[in-house]
């Protein structure tokens, strides 16, 4: 028999503010900065680049507010996992924590963590940025490589995750705090954008707006048929949706929300608005200072960069690398933060290690904590965190459609539950949402096969994974009654 001991609890210390920093904190890292240069070389127009941005955000406005019921009837840490449980089953929400875990969450976490250390490399005096350098190998072992960017990001990742170790208060802090001030910046950015228009530019940008048509770096234009150009705008949406995604991670806090059936909705819709507005703002500016030609060859994509340099100056490289360096640290704290408590969850159901399921004395999941970084900083030294979240793109999509397509369910399955928010627009902005994500993996599929299918194999895996765990689980229940 076990002996019963009282555990800590989750603390119920975050307000609308934090839910909201949160959503918008986790939202905005390096992807604004740099995406749009792919977005163009895929569309090859202005009109076509802002519509991209424009039907992303539409996409996660219709999802945040669909989520908005789902995370009032079940305000508990964990989220989309839960909903997921509750719609279907075990199996289902298992494959989402599992794939939010190999590579979701965990490969996000290190992509922005290598971001945060290239552009650190901007304000470094030039006598020390090989302390920061991804041009810098520490260690060469042939085909496997460590640059000092690379070892920046996992001390990140390791900071960030013993600051969160010491209660969801400090973590909170550092939330805030860092998105006002990528926030302000960012309008700031935009603001002073805004001033510098050129008249000629934006004339030559968006004149012939809406033809859509591969752009190469050297100018050339390649048509698209009708089936084709529906492909590109997938693709082309890959890089938007990467930027735009994590705004679900409120919802993986709501145990610690202090009101979560009312903050919870209202965060995911105040956090989506705010950085739709920003990214749509930012790209209108993007071509309003530089042509095409300048977008689709900025220097390893950096567009954000290429703008600066045009709106402030010569010391436009270093500002915004100041802002990236804030925003990448804000989205990584964001992540951190939210990550550990699905795992939280799910071991709570037996589904994960059995220690993620316990709190410490600061009541926050250390050991869901250190797992994540440890795959987290697997990743930062594999290189190849950029594929992995190609790959999984499809599956982020994917899952999302299924937890939104779950409202349907529930409405049937529990026609009398409390709802204290109901899905706005219910059923035709979810059904369209649902349509519009079917399509995107879709084509994908058809287009982009080299990541789809890995990302699907990514999620597969975790069956035999689910299976060995519930019979470790059964046996262990048997264990229990013959003692």
């Amino acid at each position: 028999m076990s002996n019963e001991t009282t555990q800590p609890k989750l603390k119920h210390e975050l307000g609308l503010l934090d839910g909201t920093m949160l959503v918008a904190g986790s939202m905005i890292g390096s992807g604004i900065f740099i995406v749009s240069a792919d977005i163009t070389r895929n569309v090859g127009s202005a009109g076509w680049l802002i519509a991209v941005w424009l039907i992303t955000g539409f996409m996660t406005l219709t999802a945040a507010l669909s989520y908005g019921e789902l995370s009032a009837m079940f305000p508990k840490a964990g989220g989309q996992y839960i909903y997921l449980k509750e719609s279907y089953n075990k199996l289902i929400a298992f494959l989402y924590g599992w794939s939010f875990f190999a590579v979701i969450q965990t490969g996000t976490i290190a992509a922005v963590g290598v971001a945060f250390s290239k552009f650190t490399a901007y304000i470094m005096p030039a006598s020390l940025k090989y302390l920061v350098s991804e041009d810098y190998i520490v260690l060469n072992g042939g085909f496997f490589k460590i640059s000092s960017a690379q070892l920046v990001s996992i001390v990140l990742i390791v900071f960030l995750t013993y600051i969160n170790t010491k209660g969801v208060k400090g973590g909170k802090i550092i939330q805030t705090t860092f998105t006002l001030t990528k926030l302000l910046s960012l309008f700031g950015l935009i603001i002073f954008g805004f001033i510098a228009f050129k008249s000629e530019i934006w004339t030559a940008n968006w004149t012939n707006a809406w033809d859509m048509h591969k752009l190469a770096k050297d100018g050339t234009t390649t048509d698209y048929t009708m089936s084709a150009a529906l492909g590109a705008i997938a693709i082309a949406m890959v890089g938007s949706i990467f930027s735009s995604d994590a705004w679900n991670n409120v919802t993986f806090i709501a145990g610690e929300m202090k009101n979560p059936k009312r903050d919870v909705a209202l965060s995911l819709f105040f956090g989506t608005m705010i950085v739709t507005i920003i990214y749509v703002s930012a790209n209108v500016v993007y071509t309003g200072v530089l042509s095409l030609h300048d977008i689709v060859n900025a220097d390893k994509d950096r567009v954000a960069v290429a703008a600066s340099y045009v709106i402030f100056g010569s010391k436009g490289a270093l500002v915004i690398a100041v802002m990236i360096m804030i925003s990448t640290f804000g989205c990584n704290n964001g992540l951190i933060l939210a990550g550990s408590r699905v795992y939280y969850s799910m071991a709570k159901d037996g589904l994960f290690f059995k220690r993620t399921g316990t709190l410490n004395k600061n009541d926050v999941p250390e050991f869901g904590l250190w797992i994540q970084a440890v795959v987290a900083s697997i990743l930062c030294l594999s290189g190849k965190y950029g594929d992995l979240l190609d790959m999984i793109s499809f599956v982020v999509v994917l899952f999302y459609v299924l937890t939104i397509f779950g409202i349907f369910i529930l409405r049937k399955k529990m026609p009398d539950a409390e709802r204290p928010y109901k899905a706005f627009g219910y059923p035709v902005l979810p059904a369209i949402y649902i349509i519009m994500g079917l399509a995107f993996c879709t084509l994908l599929i058809i287009y982009k096969p080299e990541f789809t299918w890995p990302g699907l194999i990514i999620v597969l895996i975790g069956i035999p994974i689910y299976y060995i765990s519930q019979r470790n689980v059964t046996n262990e229940d048997k264990t229990d009654v013959v003692s």
